[in-house]
């Protein structure tokens, strides 16, 4: 098992490397094959009207008068040993890690997506809880009792958590439980350390909104998983041998199903961690969506670079725990 996970990590480790490089040239290597100077590339990284001073300052701190593969090796080497960018007699520091430094506000990117990391981990890990323990729930009896009426019931409400779309439900909860009847009225983010009621009240809608969705996708998978399952052999073998139902569902029947499940949370959440861009903007959280959709408007690129790398260190992290997961699940993967 030891020898499985230091695999798993070192190969994540490999991915998280080539995404930052592929990240890196699509923001520097692209816009050079495209014909553009070193000039132009400094201009994107700075206010409008820039002095000859200021763009000579941007192309030395970025090194854009120097290869692309020291460029490279810089941008990896600051993000564990932070950087300096010099103006004239001034110098400002990047600290560890540092994701890059915004020209625009002359601010460091990594403390402005830490501020937020708060709100959209809570969102995400909560909306998590809710969509897998309704989903998969759902799904199961489903699967026990199919073409019953809560069968066809919980199916439809699936089907309409499918294909209503986030802003859309994001907004008719707002509309009913704020505005309408003001249950969870000014909602704002309170972190979750100074007073977890507050904290628990105000993701609350934010929270149904998402696992809404996500929920409606699991009960479906669930569902169809379980009626393959069981009618497996091993199930038939399992009544046979007198286990109580109870445990056959749950110890054979819901552990197979687990496999293809963990695989699409894991891909979820991750995205979720990178970012709920709709959801923050429906509901004014000022989170890592609201982040990128900010830093994408000010077309402020070391800001979109630094959130691209967060949100490629999420995923590829959560995909990671759900391989180890994998090998709890089904002791086969450790085998293979």
């Amino acid at each position: 098992m030891l020898a499985y996970i230091i695999r798993r990590t070192f190969a994540a480790l490999v991915l998280l490397l080539v995404v930052s490089a592929v990240t890196f040239g699509i923001f520097f290597l692209l816009p050079r094959l495209a014909g553009e100077t070193a000039d132009q590339l400094a201009a994107q990284y700075i206010g409008k009207n820039p002095s000859p001073e200021a763009m000579l300052a941007i192309k030395k701190n970025l090194g854009f008068d120097q290869p692309l593969y020291i460029q490279f090796g810089r941008f990896i080497k600051q993000l564990f040993f932070g950087a300096q960018y010099k103006f004239g007699p001034d110098a400002t520091t990047c600290h560890v890690p540092c994701f890059g430094y915004s020209f625009k506000n002359h601010l460091e990117v990594w403390p402005e997506i830490e501020s937020r990391l708060p709100v959209t981990i809570s969102l995400a890990i909560g909306a998590a809880v809710l969509w897998v323990l309704a989903g998969i729930s759902t799904g199961v009896v489903s699967a026990l009792k199919p073409r019953s009426i809560f069968d066809r019931l919980s199916m439809g409400v699936a089907l309409a958590g499918v294909s209503l779309p986030i802003f859309f439900t994001g907004a008719l909860l707002l509309f009913l439980f704020s505005y309408q009847w003001p249950i969870f009225d000014n909602l704002h983010y309170v972190n979750f350390t100074d007073d977890p009621l507050s904290w628990a009240r105000n993701l609350v809608l934010p929270w149904i909104a998402l696992a809404f969705l996500y929920s409606a996708l699991y009960a479906r998978l669930t569902r169809s998983e379980m009626l393959d399952t069981m009618n497996e052999d091993y199930i038939r073998t399992a009544r046979a041998k007198g286990l109580i139902e109870r445990r056959v569902v749950v110890r054979h029947g819901l552990r197979a199903v687990l496999t293809p499940l963990l695989t699409i949370f894991g891909m979820d959440l991750g995205l979720l961690l990178g970012g709920a861009v709709i959801t923050e903007q429906v509901f004014s959280l000022q989170g890592i969506g609201a982040f990128a959709v900010s830093a994408i408007g000010d077309n402020d690129l070391p800001k979109i670079l630094g959130v691209t790398l967060v949100a490629a260190f999420f995923i590829i992290l959560c995909n990671l725990l759900v391989d180890l997961l994998y090998a709890a699940v089904d002791p086969r993967v450790r085998l293979s």
